[in-house]
């Protein structure tokens, strides 16, 4: 069950493709206006150029490839979870949120974030997707297809989930992603069977997300701030 958050706006960001690092720096000036009370909750929805990134603890057991020969970027963070893959076709999104709106349940709102794409894939594709008894994310059978990996700093949240839409999988081969091994990874364009268009998808996941929080209104906002 969602949260209710009285007269809560969303501010949604689709900047299109943007390198990881500047997207970083972005979630950082963001995390620091919504802690001032500068901004409200707000949602990045934007794809990277191919890069891997990890989280706090070292992971370079899961990285398969020379990093260096293919100059793919490898950035550590301040996230939970393991090394994981970024790239074109793959919708990853940001979540800079004021925990304290939450009773600061994480747990709870990690659940409703996994719900976000539960709903989502079955209304609108009729996909049954579910979550795992031990693994994070969103899984459709034994394959994941929304990978969840938040930061919480000082009660606001950043970082937040990569959903495999037009993603190249084959990139996948380039690490064990998230450290699971014995799982595989899927898509919504493998689900179909055909390429989907990002700027119709877009809209509707921002609305899926805005009723599973419970927000009473969204903008959405083409672009950077």
């Amino acid at each position: 069950m969602a949260y209710t958050i009285e007269a809560m706006k969303l501010t949604v960001y689709v900047p299109g493709s943007v390198p990881y690092e500047e997207a970083l720096e972005w979630q950082y000036s963001l995390v620091e206006k919504r802690r001032a009370g500068e901004i409200g909750d707000t949602l990045i929805l934007l794809e990277h150029p191919p890069v891997l990134t990890t989280g706090r603890r070292k992971q370079e057991h899961n990285i398969l490839i020379n990093t260096e020969a293919l100059k793919i970027p490898v950035v550590k963070t301040n996230r939970g979870g393991e090394v994981t893959y970024h790239g074109p076709g793959q919708l990853v999104g940001y979540l800079i949120v004021d925990l304290a709106d939450f009773s600061r349940k994480i747990k709870q709102f990690v659940h409703n974030l996994e719900d976000v794409f539960v709903c989502f894939l079955d209304s609108e594709y009729g996909i049954q997707a579910q979550r795992h008894d031990k693994h994070r994310g969103v899984w459709v059978g034994d394959d994941k297809i929304t990978a969840i990996g938040l930061a919480i700093e000082r009660e606001i949240t950043m970082h937040g989930f990569a959903f495999n839409i037009n993603t190249d999988l084959d990139h996948f081969k380039w690490i064990v992603p998230c450290g699971i091994s014995d799982k595989g990874v899927t898509s919504l364009e493998k689900l179909t069977g055909k390429k989907q268009d990002m700027n119709t998808l877009i809209p509707r996941l921002a609305e899926v997300y805005r009723e599973v929080f419970s927000y009473d209104s969204m903008e959405l906002i083409y672009g950077r701030e």
